[in-house]
């Protein structure tokens, strides 16, 4: 290609790397065997590109470029270590010449891209490290995200982020980890775990817990784009397949959620003209595969199928209430927890009437495992006013109200509490 301006080389390479990032340090990772020197190494590899494309061009195929860059780097980097006799600390290669790491690095760099991702997802997902801490290394290393985007991601301070990473690859190194996707047995509790956290910071954007915004979709994005990446690493994988069309599904509905205002606009009152098509339509997608698959009972396909209940419907009256509630009662049984049961609940009440759900939420209240959980006594709430108790129902707001950090959040729960007085007609943002 012709030699581009500065900017449109600058942005020509941070595109390039965006997209080769994860299977440059995948790959770099399996050789160094330490998660610093591989990003190292694939920055750069950038830098070189920075200065190099200006000049020469984009080459026809950049992300082989960056890789064979990196690799010179990489041979450059041991042989120097060798030199200062701290080669088994820094890169932990046995070999006895230059050439042999040469060759082994090409063998590795040439392998399909999919398992150089797979390695850097399942590494930064290893069920050792603390939830959040998978989460900010998973947008860190193969998302891309620096420390103030993971920060403003998750209302968090960028030394606390900064913080977990550390921690977390200081964890890994320790542990002495095999850098490479688990087989057999093994694959499915570090699976487990990668869904977990791809969820996890699909859900922060979904519904954010704190802060102004009620959601920030460019962590849905994120998530979604790395549950893609997944899928088509993992096809045969039914749950990778469930989890990506739940959130597909549950994306397609992100510009709906919200008012011009930023208020909070609940799913019986979405304009579902302003639902993504194109979304929902990947999203059935990849749950036909996954029930396909065999998966139709796992946790994040039956997730999906609730979704897709919405997603056909194309008015809120026209839900099919019955379906949804059966779906949860088979999820129920599938993921045992109190917010499944609250969910179950709910559609109860909307498939078989307010009291039948207000009575699921009773039980539900008397266990006390969501004390101080805004959704239950919002969804007691509604059942109240429901059912015309709304003076009931204007304390079970109000106290929903008290427990959000989110303020839109807030600011509809204290508008439903004013409804019990002069009702408008607004209703539960439904499962």
């Amino acid at each position: 290609m012709p030699p581009p301006g500065q900017g449109a080389a600058a942005a020509a390479v941070e595109a390039v790397f965006r997209i080769e990032r994860a299977a440059l340090i995948g790959g770099l990772l399996r050789l160094v065997r330490n998660l610093d020197v591989a990003e190292d190494l694939a920055q750069d590899a950038m830098e070189a590109a920075l200065a190099d494309w200006p000049r020469g061009g984009v080459p026809e195929r950049p992300g082989a470029w960056l890789m064979a860059t990196a690799k010179r780097r990489a041979i450059d980097r041991f042989r120097r270590d060798r030199m200062l006799g701290r080669r088994h600390a820094e890169i932990g290669w046995e070999g006895e010449v230059a050439q042999d790491v040469a060759g082994a690095i090409d063998a590795a760099l040439d392998d399909g891209i999919g398992d150089e991702v797979l390695t850097l997802v399942f590494t930064a997902c290893h069920p050792m490290l603390p939830p959040e801490s998978r989460a900010a290394l998973t947008l860190r290393l193969i998302g891309g995200l620096t420390v103030p985007e993971i920060a403003r991601a998750f209302l968090s301070n960028e030394p606390t982020i900064a913080q977990r990473i550390t921690r977390a690859k200081r964890s890994i190194a320790e542990a002495g980890l095999v850098y490479e996707v688990p087989r057999g047995a093994a694959l499915a509790a570090r699976l487990a775990s990668v869904l977990e956290v791809l969820y996890l910071i699909f859900n922060e954007g979904y519904a954010a817990t704190a802060g102004e915004a009620l959601t920030r979709p460019d962590l849905c994005a994120e998530a979604c784009r790395l549950g893609r990446i997944l899928a088509a690493a993992m096809p045969a994988e039914p749950e990778v397949q469930g989890l990506l069309a739940l959130m597909e599904l549950q994306a397609s509905r992100l510009a709906a959620r919200s008012g011009t205002d930023g208020a909070l606009v609940p799913l019986p009152a979405q304009d579902r003209r302003r639902w993504d098509r194109t979304r929902i339509r990947l999203g059935l997608a990849a749950l036909a595969r996954a029930e396909a698959l065999g998966g139709a009972e796992g946790p994040y396909a039956l997730q999906a199928a609730l979704a897709a209940c919405h997603a056909r419907a194309r008015t809120a009256d026209a839900t099919d209430w019955p379906r949804i509630a059966g779906l949860y009662d088979r999820l129920l049984a599938a993921m045992p927890s109190p917010v499944v049961a609250l969910n179950r609940a709910i559609a109860h009440g909307m498939a078989f009437g307010a009291a039948a759900g207000l009575r699921l939420l009773a039980v539900i209240e008397e266990k006390g495992a969501l004390r101080g959980y805004a959704p239950l006594p919002a969804a007691i709430g509604d059942a109240l006013f429901r059912l015309g108790r709304r003076g009931e129902a204007k304390v079970a707001f109000a106290a929903a109200a008290g427990m959000t950090r989110n303020e839109r959040e807030r600011d509809f729960l204290l508008g439903r509490a004013a409804d019990c007085v002069a009702p408008s007609g607004r209703g539960c943002d439904a499962p």
